[in-house]
């Protein structure tokens, strides 16, 4: 069933972009505004024909959660799912312009796995980190602060906490019963290369970056992140990061849960469309919301400075250096992609934030060839 646009009239007039602390915030709740694509300078009938183009572009994927995470493991040397998961239900997205609503479909305060998404709120957990001085220099290994014995073999003690943000650190290990080569996607029995001279997207090490980070706080980052972020932008209550079953740690003297930096093997960030466009509203604002800077603004061009050995991916975003990954979208664009076509797409250059779940992949750069298409004269 068709699922229809939602789109609020207004007055009819161009909308400039305005600097963060001039920009519209929306309020805690559901009291966004919305806005007449009009007047946020989009073509109405194109913008809709995006939307209906994202609604009959699902993914190809089994409703039934467990069957599909069977197939997409089914290859691996170490395929035990290891979190928490639930099935799926239908498309939804949210299109912001100037932090306003154009455009919604489908449910967008049911919340959902989203994969890989959860990467960039790590990223973002390791920035507020530097931020705050608890790691003085990401290019200092990570085991001067980290003493749990992860980083002390010869491999491992030159691994830096860039590497581990960038997927070049090699790590070796296992970790919550899963070692490195679970994952090793370049080749399950290839040679390891020295710590940052090679890329590999690792969900073993993203882990293993998220232990490290949660040593490093001494706190669970499900509160960093709430207290430092979500409540700041007036995110839901409904959203959730979880850990494996085992995943648990001593930190001062209580066990606390370390999380996953993604649903690979289950748990993960789980949020709300909505709740995500929030956080993707707050890298497009630079790191401001109503006037507090929560996350720095020199964290942010860090995190999305291209890695030399993968240009298109920073500290656990992805890019579009040189329009390489997205050639509809603009190059100054950058990503949270998790699988299942969950994606926050971040365009400064069209002041713009787009979130969607469950589109087809092999689709994505079509719809935003069409959201771009939208914006008259862009």
């Amino acid at each position: 069933m068709r699922i229809p646009l939602t789109l609020t009239a207004g007055l009819v007039l161009l909308a400039p972009r305005l600097p963060a602390q001039q920009a519209y915030y929306p309020p805690p709740g559901d009291a966004w505004e919305h806005r007449d694509p009009r007047t946020m300078n989009f073509d109405p009938a194109a913008l809709a024909e995006a939307v209906k183009f994202a609604q009959q572009s699902a993914i190809p994927w089994k409703h039934d959660l467990a069957a599909q995470l069977a197939l997409n493991t089914a290859k691996e040397p170490d395929p035990a799912i290891l979190g928490p998961f639930q099935d799926w239900e239908a498309p939804s997205g949210i299109i912001l312009r100037h932090g306003y609503i154009v455009a919604e479909w489908g449910d967008t305060r049911r919340v959902d796995l989203t994969f890989s998404v959860a990467k960039s709120y790590l990223s973002t957990v390791a920035g507020l980190a530097v931020d705050r001085g608890l790691i003085s220099d990401i290019g200092q290994p990570v085991g001067t602060l980290v003493k749990d014995g992860g980083f002390d073999s010869d491999h491992n003690r030159t691994i830096t906490w860039q590497q581990l943000l960038t997927q070049t650190s090699e790590w070796e290990g296992t970790l919550w019963g899963k070692p490195d080569v679970a994952d090793r996607r370049a080749g399950y029995d290839r040679q390891l290369h020295e710590p940052g001279t090679f890329w590999e997207y690792n969900d073993v090490r993203v882990n293993r970056l998220a232990l490290s980070l949660l040593r490093v706080w001494r706190r669970p980052l499900p509160a960093v992140l709430k207290e430092y972020v979500m409540d700041p932008i007036g995110a839901s209550d409904t959203w959730r990061w979880y850990g494996y079953y085992n995943a648990y740690t001593e930190i001062g003297g209580r066990y606390v849960q370390s999380v996953s930096g993604g649903s690979h093997w289950g748990g993960g960030i789980w949020a709300s469309t909505r709740d995500h466009a929030r956080f993707g509203y707050l890298l497009l604002r630079r790191g401001a919301w109503s006037g507090r800077q929560l996350l720095s603004e020199r964290w942010i061009d860090m995190a999305t400075t291209p890695t030399p050995l993968r240009p298109v991916y920073g500290y656990l975003w992805w890019l579009n250096t040189d329009r390489k990954q997205y050639p509809n979208a603009s190059g100054r664009s950058f990503f949270a992609l998790g699988a299942g076509g969950n994606v926050i797409w971040i365009d400064p250059s069209l002041d713009m934030v787009v979130v969607v779940r469950w589109l087809d992949p092999a689709r994505f750069n079509d719809f935003a060839g069409k959201v771009v298409a939208a914006v008259a004269g862009s």
